[in-house]
This record gives structure tokens, sequence and C-alpha cells, in this order.
């Protein structure tokens, strides 16, 4: 599947301006080909805007689970530009920074925020990072 991630600020404007449009896009990635019971692999149908039941087992599974978002009182939206910011950046980016793209009143916020997508983008069981020195440094 090829993404088409948003090149600029204003293409993640346009198609990420409310939750609605978040959550349509968190469906389509964790269900390309619509609702999977995480249980039993059944159909399922829709409860409430996120909230999906198993048509054969019965268990209620939100599109949110199993993500950074569920505990969140921020919106999606805001998230998704965050989450832009983040990637987009060359150099990084830093809390205070953060906070004042995303007009948030808190750096507590800001600082969690950005904790939860550093954690996010981490793949567990990676390979430590390797320039080719360690045999140069083993023959010391």
């Amino acid at each position: 599947m090829i993404e088409d991630y948003p090149r600029t600020l204003l293409e993640l404007e346009q198609r990420f301006s409310d939750e609605a449009d978040c959550r349509a896009y968190l469906f389509t990635l964790r269900w390309p080909q619509g609702f999977v019971c995480p249980i039993c692999s059944a159909s399922g149908l829709a409860i409430r805007r996120d909230l999906w039941r198993c048509v054969q087992c019965g268990r209620e599974t939100s599109v949110l689970a199993g993500t950074i978002f569920p505990d969140s009182k921020l919106p999606l939206a805001v998230w998704f530009r965050a989450m832009w910011q983040v990637a987009a950046q060359k150099n990084g980016v830093s809390t205070l920074g953060l906070q004042r793209v995303l007009g948030l009143g808190n750096y507590r916020t800001a600082w969690t925020l950005l904790h939860k997508l550093r954690r996010a983008m981490i793949r567990p069981g990676r390979d430590r990072l390797s320039g080719g020195n360690e045999e140069r440094v083993s023959h010391l």
C-alpha cells in the first residue's frame, strides 16, 4: 500500500480538519478491508462513531484501542498535527516549539504528547545502530 502522506501543512489541514476525518483514516489503516474482530476475525457492526461490535463473539472494539490516543483529552486533529510536525521537522521538534505551534496552553500537555509520540516511533526489538566500527574497536 502506497501511503498518500500529506506533504504540506495545508494538505494536512485539508485532509484531517476534524475528528471524523481522523477517525476514518485510523479505521482505514487498521482495517483496510473493513472491520475485523481482533479475537475471532469475524466482521462487525458500528455501534457508535468509533466503536464496533463483532457479530460472532460480541466483543466491542474501538478504532482507538491499542493506540496512543484512547486516554487523551486532546482532539485527534491536534494529535495528527503534532505527528506531522514531528515527522516534518528535519532537526526534530522541542516541547516548547510543539506547544507554540499547536497552541497548547500547558507545557506539560505538550511534553506528554511529544513523549508518547517518541515512544510510539520506536520499533520494538530493533537492532542497534552500527557503522562498521565494531570490528575496528574489537581489534584495538
